[in-house]
């Protein structure tokens, strides 16, 4: 169990994080998300004692993380996996982890094989591709089986098998009963994976709810119709009482029916149909809704004109 309780951080007169309070339960995959700056690497250095907070708290199992006499058995972490020694080979990295904290030599070949890298443990780190460090910066946050574990971006550099093997590990690192807290800006993974998302802008909460309730959020499912009697098609729901939008030509957007619905009015007045389905709202709809007005970094398109001073105030 993570409890952030009012945490906020000044660097001079920036204000990275402010009086954010929220829970990391055990038992599920939660999501940490918000756009770049929004302070979640901030908030996860200060769940490890790595930033000193301006105020607030953070407890991990009701202690504080300095008060830990054994921190990697407590928790394990995954920050920056380019902050390795690169001269060591992984499987020294992990032996020295081990030594000084007091677990098993055994245990690094354990958490060799589990994330993958039984080839390369011999091979120095300073010739691992990114993902590779991703790998064995999870094998050092595995390494002595803690309850409680933190990622900030695992995906990054992963070819499609990590992501997919990442997702799993996640998956079942939680259903063992463990607080796992994941920080990630690939949207569709968060979908697949997090039970519960915590959603920060400006250092400020602005969602903690579960990833269903979250995509509830955004209203009813939409049903996608496409007909070479669009026109016809579009008049008959209309009468039935749906909101209809028109795509282009021969596609339609039907907000308030089911595809139920839509088959049946076609099948009723004889239209043909030449694709049915149901969209579902998704995060990054979701996302895109909650985080807009905490954007802090805004790109514009190429041949754009640049902003006025007026606008960029």
């Amino acid at each position: 169990m993570i409890e952030v309780r009012g945490l906020t951080k000044r660097y001079g007169d920036t204000l990275a994080v402010d009086g954010l309070s929220f829970d990391v339960e055990p038992g599920k995959v939660t999501g940490f998300l918000g756009p770049n700056g929004a302070g979640k690497s901030t908030t996860m250095r200060m769940m490890l004692g790595l930033d000193r907070p301006t105020a607030g708290e953070v407890l991990v199992n009701r202690r504080r993380f300095a008060a830990f006499g054994e921190p990697l058995r407590e928790v394990g972490a995954l920050l920056d996996p380019g902050s390795l020694h690169v001269g060591r080979t992984g499987r020294n990295h992990l032996r020295v982890a081990a030594r000084t904290n007091g677990i098993p030599q055994r245990r690094v070949q354990e958490v060799i094989e589990q994330v993958g890298l039984d080839r390369a443990a011999r091979r120095r780190i300073k010739g691992y591709s990114l993902g590779m460090r991703q790998r064995l910066g999870i094998a050092a946050a595995l390494l002595a089986d803690p309850q409680v574990l933190l990622f900030d971006e695992p995906v990054n550099g992963l070819d499609l098998d990590g992501v997919r093997w990442i997702r799993g590990l996640l998956r079942r690192l939680a259903d063992e009963g463990r607080t796992v807290l994941v920080s990630s800006h690939l949207l569709s993974e968060m979908e697949q994976t997090a039970d519960r998302l915590v959603v920060i802008g400006r250092g400020r909460l602005i969602a903690d709810a579960s990833t269903e309730e979250i995509l509830r959020g955004l209203g009813n499912l939409r049903v996608r119709v496409r007909s070479s009697q669009a026109d016809a098609l579009l008049t008959r729901l209309r009468e039935r009482g749906l909101t209809v939008a028109r795509i282009d030509a021969h596609e339609l957007e039907i907000e308030d029916g089911t595809a139920h619905d839509v088959g049946d009015v076609a099948h009723d007045a004889h239209i043909p149909l030449h694709h049915l389905s149901e969209v579902r709202p998704s995060l990054e709809h979701a996302y895109l809704d909650l985080t807009g007005d905490s954007v802090e970094f805004h790109g514009r398109a190429a041949g754009a004109a640049p902003a006025t001073t007026a606008d960029a105030r």
